[in-house]
């Protein structure tokens, strides 16, 4: 028997087609074929738009509100899934084929506890009983390296981190023993230690259990960790197809060349280091902000404390780096940096003039220069407005203009980020995420402000459209001259970006100097265990990987 013959999947010719109010067809992705053997993993990668959590739905049988079906053939073994009725194809989902989403956060039920949604699957259809769902599920527990099997599942989600979590969903898929495992996005919102926790998890339970998968992703050098073969998509269309070390070593097509020079990976040099800013008198330029031994929490009276004894200092047209897993503290410091949140201790000031650690106490120029550009676009930009009024908000908040003003200047932030001045009339949900992004940050700079609180702003960009941001804000940082305090988990970005950097831990900074001094060994064992936990750009990198990470 041949491997098409035996695949566990076979796509063929699949095409999948949006229809308007009056029935009009309009192609998204087209004559899509690929297959997939027992216990082999298939990549599909490309940009946002790209076609690629389409063409995973359809193989569930599934179409988006507004998409048809209206091309090819989708068999799991010897069973047309787009053959089958409704009752059928629901009967099928969780049992034989079983998906695992993005946002794990946002797949759980908040009320109920971990081990009632992981089992569920189970005992609906009707597979197992609930004792020997609970059975399985801490089986799964254990093959998945979660703390106390026995016990996580009578917790509720808001109980576990966001790794354990997505572990967790991969649990929930596996109870029924899949054939067909289909994970969009699993690790794209993690943080680089704990994306290492979730791939080798994966691999090890898909390695384990046989089990064929589709794997949804914009990294190649995530991919590059755990698929057998590559389909890189364009626009819903084929642009490549092979065996993944082909892929990566001797890509055939430029757009796949690319996504390899966009993957998040180590630079092979550090970027130029820019010298530090001198007035005329050949002194060095005062910090434009200096954050001095600031302690924060949260309560009244900050009981749960999140930053411990933190200082740092920023200056004008240049980039600070603040790097660090989940939970260390990132977003508090850039929270009390701009005001949203208080501190318990220590101090903070612009320019040499402090600032009031409650933002309403704040003058309308102090609120005007430090500006946040926050992290999903998606959460931040009113829907129900147009882009020209959410840009013109700010200019009319902060310099009370007239609104022949407040349009030409409207106008002028779109060509600053690069965005057409017809955008004007766009709802937020007509751009691409790329887009928004670009909004966002068109939104701060509407307010003329000295610093942008840049927090994870391209986390959850593809890697072709967040290159293409990061290349936006040294562009803007070069002609205007604004200042950026950086936050991400990923320290390949800061090393981009960054001209001084902060490592933080715990809700400390372990490790502060120059992108040079930080980045030359030795370094802070917090820093080297960072620094060995982004992914390189070949096939044995996670295998080979010091077990400790």
């Amino acid at each position: 028997m041949s491997a098409e013959e035996s695949a566990v999947l076979k796509v063929v010719g699949l095409g999948v087609s949006a229809k308007d109010r009056k029935g009009r067809l309009t192609e998204i992705v087209s004559d899509i074929s690929f297959s997939i053997a027992p216990g082999k993993v298939t990549a599909l990668i490309g940009e946002s738009g790209s076609g690629k959590t389409t063409i995973s739905l359809a193989c569930l049988g599934f179409a988006r509100a507004g998409c048809v079906i209206d091309a090819g053939e989708v068999w799991l073994g010897d069973i047309n899934v787009l053959g089958l009725s409704n009752t059928q194809r629901r009967a099928m989902r969780g049992k034989d084929i079983a998906y695992i989403a993005q946002s794990a956060a946002a797949a759980f039920n908040s009320a109920l506890t971990l081990n009632h949604q992981v089992t569920e699957a189970a005992v609906l259809h009707g597979t197992m009983t609930q004792p020997q769902a609970n059975e399985k599920a801490i089986q799964l527990y254990r093959e998945l390296d979660l703390p106390n099997p026995e016990s996580i599942g009578d917790r509720y989600p808001h109980q576990v981190s966001g790794g354990q979590l997505q572990r967790l969903m991969a649990a929930m898929a596996m109870i029924c023993d899949p054939k067909l495992l289909i994970l969009d996005e699993p690790t794209t919102a993690l943080d680089v230690t704990t994306q290492i926790e979730v791939l080798r998890s994966f691999k090890k339970l898909i390695k384990n259990k046989n089990t064929s998968a589709i794997y949804v992703s914009h990294d190649l050098a995530v991919v590059a960790q755990i698929a057998d073969e590559v389909l890189v998509l364009k626009n819903g269309r084929t642009v490549e197809h092979g065996v993944i070390d082909d892929i990566i070593s001797r890509p055939r097509q430029l757009y796949t060349a690319e996504l390899i020079d966009a993957a998040h990976v180590m630079p092979e040099q550090l970027p130029p280091q820019r010298s530090p800013l001198v007035a005329d008198d050949n002194t060095r330029v005062p910090p434009l902000l200096a954050v001095k031994s600031v302690t924060a929490g949260y309560g009244r009276s900050h009981q749960f404390l999140a930053l411990h004894d933190v200082s740092l200092e920023a200056y004008n047209s240049r980039t600070i780096g603040v790097i660090g897993e989940s939970g260390s503290g990132k977003t508090t410091l850039g929270r009390v940096i701009s005001g949203l949140m208080g501190v318990k201790t220590g101090s903070i000031s612009l320019g040499g003039q402090p600032l009031d650690h409650a933002i309403h106490l704040r003058d309308r120029d102090q609120l005007r220069n430090i500006q946040f550009a926050f992290q999903m676009a998606d959460v931040a930009l009113n829907p129900r407005h147009r882009i020209g009024k959410i840009l013109g908000r700010p200019l009319a908040f902060y310099f009370d203009l007239p609104q022949e003003r407040i349009d030409s200047r409207v106008r002028e932030l779109l060509d600053l980020v690069e965005l057409p001045a017809h955008y004007v009339r766009r709802y937020p949900r007509e751009l691409s995420g790329g887009e928004k992004q670009r909004v966002n940050l068109a939104r701060a700079l509407a307010a003329d402000p000295q610093l942008i609180i840049c927090d994870e702003i391209t986390s959850a960009l593809d890697t072709v459209v967040a290159k293409s941001i990061l290349s936006l804000l040294r562009g803007l940082q070069d002609r205007i001259g604004v200042s950026y305090l950086f936050i991400s988990h990923d320290i390949s970005t800061i090393i981009e970006m960054a001209d001084t950097i902060a490592v933080m831990c715990d809700g400390k900074v372990v490790e502060y100097g120059s992108t040079t001094e930080v980045m030359t060994p030795p370094h802070h064992t917090y820093t080297e265990q960072l620094l060995n936990s982004v992914p390189a750009m070949r096939t044995d990198w996670l295998d080979t990987l010091d077990t400790t990470i």
